[in-house]
């Protein structure tokens, strides 16, 4: 089956549910703000949206975080008007993610969002227009010249497809240290086949003068092997070894499963947009985040074993939300549980040595 028709996050609003599982995303949103507010005082000085200004938040997801990003481009625009006496527009938000999200939650938090404008606002605000648009961003999702504002976070590390050519991968199951070199350079060429054609289905559909601005993971070195690429997945696939050892996965599943995912150095992005030509590279920003949103300290680099095991805990939430369906999809509902158990007690070991961080990149651009 196609990754299109299989990738999502978990659906819903539960325990188990994305909408409330992703801290780290919702920290990544926070941390880009900034970028964000001065991509569109910017935007404001070359685009002409009088009456409507039209913006995609593309791999939107679902829950709060979907509509924290469209308060935040909706305020900035309103700031931006006012200070130039300019009358604020109508606002068109189209929402985009693959066929499988779950769209029916954002729906549901529509009214008290619609409420809370109006509220604030006043009641000549807007008006405005939230839409689903759903898709791959790999592809044309939009009409030409028609977006004034693209934003995008913790989504552009998805690759289309799982890349080809990583039978020598073996039980690795992502661009691990172990995995040959063969398998490093299939993901690097998969991502810049996506990361061109994201550009190029951009262009078309972005208005000349507008703006785009994603966020997503990276690498702070060229070297792959690094603890700010894949040892989170390494140590998922660690699980699952563990497993097909005591008879419960096997290992010809193993070696067929690849996670698609990558996280790109600087200079293979800044490469990429030089050669696709589309967009003139406005800022590059780098942050770094823990690998449990919820563990605040900054300044200690390894935890305590208790505070190791609350950690572990916490991120096991946050990748079961994420790898889910991708792994039932592959292996089946009955290895989840106790794979994620598992995962935990590595992932806990991990942090009572060392304490690594997530690298962000935010990249805004301008349309030419």
């Amino acid at each position: 089956m196609s990754l299109v028709n299989i990738l999502h996050m978990n659906a819903g609003d539960g325990e188990s549910s994305y909408a409330n599982n992703s801290l780290i995303q919702e920290n990544g949103i926070r941390q880009a703000v900034p970028f964000l507010k001065h991509m569109i005082k910017g935007l404001a000085n070359h685009v002409v949206f009088s009456d409507r200004f039209t913006f995609a938040d593309l791999g939107c997801s679902s829950g709060t975080n979907t509509l924290l990003v469209a308060s935040n481009i909706i305020d900035t625009v309103q700031e931006v008007c006012e200070e130039n006496d300019r009358k604020v527009p109508q606002f068109q938000v189209c929402l985009n993610d693959l066929f499988g999200n779950d769209f029916n939650t954002i729906f549901k938090l529509l009214p008290d969002f619609y409420a809370k404008l109006k509220k604030e606002k006043g009641e000549s605000f807007g008006p405005c227009f939230v839409s689903a648009v759903p898709g791959s961003f790999y592809g044309r999702i939009f009409p030409d010249q028609s977006l004034h504002l693209v934003h995008s976070a913790n989504s552009n590390h998805w690759l289309s497809q799982v890349p080809q050519g990583l039978e020598s991968n073996g039980s690795n199951i992502c661009m691990a240290r172990a995995s040959p070199p063969d398998v490093y350079q299939a993901y690097r060429n998969q991502f810049h086949t996506d990361f061109t054609k994201f550009l190029q289905m951009r262009s078309d559909e972005v208005v000349r003068g507008g703006s785009m601005i994603l966020t997503f993971l990276a690498r702070g070195v060229a070297d792959p092997t690094t603890d700010d690429c894949c040892a989170l997945l390494e140590l998922l696939g660690q699980s699952l070894v563990d497993m097909m050892k005591e008879g419960l996965v096997r290992e010809s599943d193993i070696n067929s499963f690849n996670v698609p995912l990558y996280f790109p150095f600087e200079e293979e992005v800044r490469s990429i947009i030089e050669y696709e030509r589309s967009f003139s590279l406005e800022n590059m920003n780098f942050f770094k985040l823990n690998w449990d949103p919820r563990d605040t300290d900054y300044i200690n680099t390894n935890d305590s074993d208790e505070l190791s095991q609350i950690h572990a805990k916490n991120i096991s939430k946050m990748m079961i939300v994420i790898l889910e369906p991708l792994l039932i999809s592959h292996f089946g509902n009955s290895i989840i549980d106790l794979l994620f158990m598992k995962f935990e007690e590595h992932v806990a070991e991990y942090l009572s040595k060392k304490k690594p961080r997530s690298l962000f990149i935010t990249i805004s651009f301008t349309k030419k």
